[in-house]
C-alpha cells in the first residue's frame, strides 16, 4: 500500500496515568482531568536549546513568539543556562518530534529535553511542527483524539501506514498517539477541529468515517481559530494586580473550576516559611520569586484528587518579592478555600 505526502508526524510522549481514590466525586474527577496539565496563569516559562543548527532554534523562538501574540497570560523567555529552564529543546535527527504535555514536563530531570525536532523546521510544515510541539508543552492533545470527533478508522491500514517509514512506530505508538480516543472527561466538550495544527496529517485510506476525509485529511498549517480562542480561555491575559498576603492572616477565596487567585508576598524576616490553603478543595498552588524583574519558580503544589491541602515549605528572604499563584480545580460543596502562609 503506498501513500501519497508521507511526512513524518509528533510522537507524543504518553502521560502518566492519573488514579483517584475510590469513591471520588466524577464531577471533581472530571475537573481535575481537564485542567491536571495546564499551567497557572502568569507563568514564565523559560525554554533552552541542546546543540542545534541556528535556523532550527530561531524557528522554534518564532514559534514562541507566535503563540505569545495571542495575548496569553503566559510569558516564553529563553534561557542562558539548562538549569534553568523548564522546557528543554534538542534537535536529534533520529528521534523525530514530540514533547512532554503541560506541566509533565517538571518531572523531567533537568539534564534532559522536554522537546524534540527531528526534521527541518524552515518549510512551511516545520514551522507547524514548532507550533505543534509548543502546542504539547501548553497542554494540548492531539485534536484526532478527541472524543467527540466521530472518527471511524480502518484501523490495520492505520498501523500499516505508520509501521512504515518515515515514523516506524511500534504498534503501541501508534495507538497512544492516533486510535488511542482521549476520555470524555479531558476534555471540555469541544467539538473536532481539523484545521488545528494539534491535527495530524493523514493520507488517503485511513479514515472511514467522516466521510468526507475517506481521501485524506490535510490540516492548512498554523494556528487555527479554535486554537487560538481556546488558548486565550486556557491562559487569558492577567488583568487584576496581585493582592499583599500577610503572614498570618488567612484570605478568603470563592472561585470556580479553573479560576485562579494571584497574592504579592514580601516577608518581614529571613526565614523557613509554610504556604498553605485550607478547606474541601483541590488547587494547584506556585510560588515564584522576582529575580532581576522576572519571576523565577521557586516551589509549588497539587492536591488534586487527594485528601489534604497544598502546601509549600519553603525558606523566604526578608523584603524579597514572591508571586503565589493558586488555580481551583474543584470547591467541594461549600465553594470555599483559603491561604495563608506562617
Amino acid at each position: 500500500m503506498e501513500f501519497l505526502d508521507n511526512r513524518p508526524v509528533c510522537k507524543a510522549e504518553p502521560r502518566p496515568p492519573r488514579h483517584f481514590p475510590t469513591g471520588i466525586p466524577d464531577q471533581r474527577a472530571r475537573l481535575v482531568r481537564q485542567m491536571d496539565a495546564q499551567w497557572v496563569n502568569g507563568t514564565v516559562l523559560r525554554y533552552w536549546f541542546f546543540e542545534g543548527p541556528e535556523p532550527q532554534k530561531q524557528a522554534v523562538r518564532d514559534a514562541f513568539s507566535h503563540w505569545k501574540s495571542l495575548g496569553l497570560g503566559l510569558d516564553f523567555v529563553e534561557a542562558t543556562a539548562r538549569s534553568e529552564a523548564e522546557v528543554r529543546i534538542a534537535f536529534d535527527q533520529s528521534d523525530g518530534a514530540w514533547s512532554y504535555i503541560g506541566r509533565d514536563v517538571l518531572g523531567i530531570a533537568s539534564t534532559n529535553p522536554t522537546m524534540n525536532f527531528g526534521w527541518d523546521l524552515t518549510d512551511d510544515y516545520g514551522r507547524s511542527t514548532a507550533l505543534h510541539e509548543i502546542g504539547h508543552t501548553l497542554g494540548m492533545p492531539h485534536e484526532h483524539q478527541n472524543p467527540f470527533a466521530g472518527i471511524e478508522w480502518d484501523e490495520p491500514k492505520v498501523y500499516s501506514y505508520f509501521a512504515g517509514s518515515p515514523n516506524n512506530w511500534s504498534r503501541q505508538q501508534t495507538f497512544h498517539n492516533v486510535l488511542q480516543k482521549l476520555s470524555p472527561q479531558e476534555v471540555e466538550g469541544s467539538d473536532w477541529d481539523p484545521d488545528s495544527v494539534m491535527e495530524y496529517r493523514f493520507p488517503a485510506g485511513l479514515i472511514k468515517e467522516p466521510a468526507r476525509y475517506r481521501q485524506g485529511l490535510t490540516p492548512p498549517g498554523g494556528l487555527s481559530d479554535d486554537d487560538k480562542e481556546w488558548a486565550v480561555r486556557f491562559y487569558p491575559a492577567l488583568t487584576t494586580a496581585e493582592r499583599f498576603l500577610t503572614a498570618f492572616c488567612s484570605v478568603p477565596l470563592s472561585l470556580k473550576p479553573g479560576e485562579q487567585a494571584n497574592f504579592t508576598v514580601v516577608p518581614e524576616e529571613t526565614r523557613e516559611y509554610q504556604l498553605s490553603t485550607f478547606g474541601l478543595a483541590d488547587t494547584v498552588l506556585v510560588l515564584f520569586e522576582e529575580v532581576d524583574g522576572e519571576l523565577r519558580h521557586l516551589a509549588a503544589d497539587d492536591d488534586s484528587g487527594q485528601d489534604r491541602n497544598t502546601s509549600c515549605k519553603v525558606k523566604l528572604f526578608k523584603d524579597r518579592r514572591y508571586v503565589a499563584r493558586l488555580r481551583l480545580y474543584w470547591a467541594g460543596l461549600s465553594g470555599h478555600t483559603s491561604i495563608m502562609y506562617w
